[in-house]
């Protein structure tokens, strides 16, 4: 992996890229990307956290038969985000030129660096998933997983099958955004606070804050089938990404090591009702997640040796729905 020196601070902390492209899809013709039926494409990596958010969102609502996808070889290394043939090692694949067979099958890219530099020449941050593509004009809409999931359940929910699914409801808005933007600061961004720190201090602050905040959803789930009530929302899948990671990587790779998951009550629980909703378990790629880690991070892990535990059993009985509110 390739470090960006502008994603670390003089202090030693993960400061996170900001994504660039923000532009907007619109059902009302007030932005130059409408609401059309196969115009757009996603590109994710089933091992990367903020895709997911984007492919559960997309799964949720419907939109399989609307919004094409694509996914990336969970391996990167230096030339970024790949399109490999699965059927090759990485091994083969890290000695392959740019000649080698591209499995992206609407713009035959090799990496996903091509769609970046096609739609700014000149891009020079990291290549990042998701990415939403337009066909039409051959450029990246965005690459924010935020603003991607809001266009799946706003401007898309006129072609959405399940068109009753409400990632965002209206009458929770502001407690909503408030809460999610806890969790991505504190849980999701805050394993990497912990992982990508070269500094011990550092590291130990950033774990602290970040089972701080895990003993203080426990709290809450004590209470609560799921963040706001009985029903789910965009800021349950954000944590489920997270949550969903954590025994098998962020507890090993990123010395995330206080507790794990399971050794909460209430969050263990939570996780394996989420995994266990329809269609969500076939957006877990344990393996892609395993691989892009392991085998990535080559400065927190030198040997790449990818461990083959822990066994994980999401499809026990849990005790969540005794929550639900009469």
């Amino acid at each position: 992996m390739v470090q960006f020196p502008k994603e670390e601070s003089a202090s030693g902390e993960f400061k996170r890229q900001e994504d660039v492209f923000r532009d907007w899809i619109s059902k009302d013709d007030s932005t130059p990307f409408p609401v059309v039926a196969n115009r757009y494409h996603l590109y994710v990596s089933l091992a990367c956290p903020w895709a997911s958010r984007t492919l559960i969102a997309r799964k949720l609502l419907g939109l399989e038969e609307v919004i094409g996808m694509t996914v990336v070889d969970p391996v990167r290394d230096e030339r970024g985000w790949a399109f490999r043939d699965p059927d090759l090692s990485f091994e083969q694949g890290a000695n392959l030129t740019a000649s080698f067979a591209s499995t992206d099958p609407i713009n035959g890219f090799h990496f996903l660096a091509e769609a970046y530099e096609l739609t700014d020449p000149n891009f020079n941050g990291r290549v990042t998933v998701p990415v939403l593509w337009d066909k039409g004009t051959r450029r990246i809409v965005n690459n924010c997983e935020d603003d991607i999931c809001r266009m799946f359940n706003d401007a898309f929910r006129g072609l959405a099958k399940n068109q009753k699914v409400d990632l965002f409801p209206k009458d929770i808005v502001a407690e909503q955004e408030k809460l999610s933007d806890f969790v991505y600061d504190k849980v999701n961004n805050g394993v990497y606070k912990a992982g990508f720190t070269i500094r011990q201090r550092v590291y130990e602050r950033a774990s602290r804050q970040l089972f701080d905040a895990l003993d203080e959803l426990e709290a809450r789930l004590a209470k609560s089938r799921y963040l706001f009530g009985n029903r789910i929302v965009e800021t349950d899948w954000r944590l489920f990404c997270t949550l969903i990671r954590f025994d098998i990587v962020y507890y090993i790779h990123f010395k995330c090591s206080l507790r794990r998951i399971i050794d909460y009550h209430h969050l263990q629980g939570y996780l394996t009702d989420l995994y266990q909703h329809d269609g969500i378990a076939g957006t877990v790629n344990f393996d892609h997640i395993k691989r892009h880690y392991y085998m990535t991070h080559e400065e927190i892990n030198p040997s790449r040796i990818v461990p083959i535990g822990p066994i994980l059993d999401l499809t026990a009985e849990h005790d969540r729905a005794r929550l639900d509110a009469p």
